[in-house]
């Protein structure tokens, strides 16, 4: 089995996950994205809760062995009118990941629907399990 380890530092709110922080770089508040992580023989599944981001707001890098998540939210609110009750914070979402050795790099594949981000990390056929025959002597 694979282990990936986050680089994103989380706390929790009323059993809620609302790590967020603010950095000279990051000019507004930033999310950390729930995650659900998958795996199979031949690959692992990044499933990352990132509401409000559609397909032009997701930036995925991978560098290093790091798989880098950002998503960027468009603050689409009447701008002519005046806010009088607040409840929704417009903010980004990023996360990050060390990767295993054995990810087929070139082939990973990536779709965002509905503000849901779902990356396949294929891994190497090195990897993968494979079934060895015995034949009889």
């Amino acid at each position: 089995m694979f282990q990936m380890k986050k680089h994103t530092p989380e706390t929790s709110r009323g059993g809620t996950q609302v790590a967020e922080r603010e950095t000279p770089t990051m000019p507004r508040r930033t999310w950390t994205p729930r995650c659900d992580i998958l795996e199979t023989d031949a690959a692992i599944m990044v499933v990352a809760d990132m509401p409000g981001v559609d397909h032009d707001g997701v930036e995925i890098t991978l560098d290093k062995g790091v798989l880098n998540l950002r998503g960027t939210v468009v603050d689409d609110r009447p701008q002519d009118m005046n806010l009088l009750l607040g409840e929704y914070e417009v903010g980004d979402y990023a996360r990050s990941f060390t990767l295993p050795d054995a990810i087929d790099t070139a082939a990973v594949s990536a779709q965002v629907a509905n503000g849901v981000l779902t990356l396949t990390l294929p891994k190497a056929k090195s990897a993968q399990p494979r079934r060895i025959e015995v034949k009889a002597g």
